[in-house]
């Protein structure tokens, strides 16, 4: 996806509170596959917690826990099953990054709780692989 292909209607967008992926999705006409990545760009304003030369984090919108954090790589990778099919070395460099945002929330003494959705019955609204990373409260299971 050409990150920058979407400018001129990202400009447009209204420039209150951060908006969601469904938001996003409408009003650019977007396929959910390239919010992500254009998050991760800056297209897409975000509040953004940290990034690398492979990887983004930013809060979600509608968190569900009281820290609630949303790890995308930068390079466009559909899903799960994806991830782990050619990049499995990738894999492991995400959840090193997250373990490091886990860190820097000061969620690593306490814990925190990485999920990874695939696919429809999995609840993955968005074709680009992310990490949430959920803490600052006890998490429950199960969890869906």
């Amino acid at each position: 996806t050409d990150v920058f292909a979407h400018r001129e209607r990202i400009s447009r967008l209204p420039k209150r509170a951060l908006l969601d992926t469904e938001d996003v999705v409408i009003l650019l006409d977007l396929d959910p596959g390239e919010v992500d990545p254009l998050i991760a760009s800056g297209e897409i304003p975000s509040k953004k917690v940290c990034e690398d030369a492979e990887f983004f984090a930013f809060r979600d919108i509608d968190p569900q826990a009281p820290i609630h954090i949303l790890i995308v790589p930068k390079r466009h990778i559909a899903g799960a099953a994806e991830l782990a099919g050619g990049d499995a070395p990738l894999a492991g460099r995400m959840l090193a990054f997250a373990g490091g945002v886990a860190e820097q929330e000061g969620l690593n003494k306490r814990g925190y709780r990485l999920v990874l959705n695939e696919g429809p019955d999995g609840g993955q609204a968005v074709l680009h692989v992310h990490l949430h990373l959920l803490g600052g409260r006890k998490m429950t299971w199960p969890p869906g």
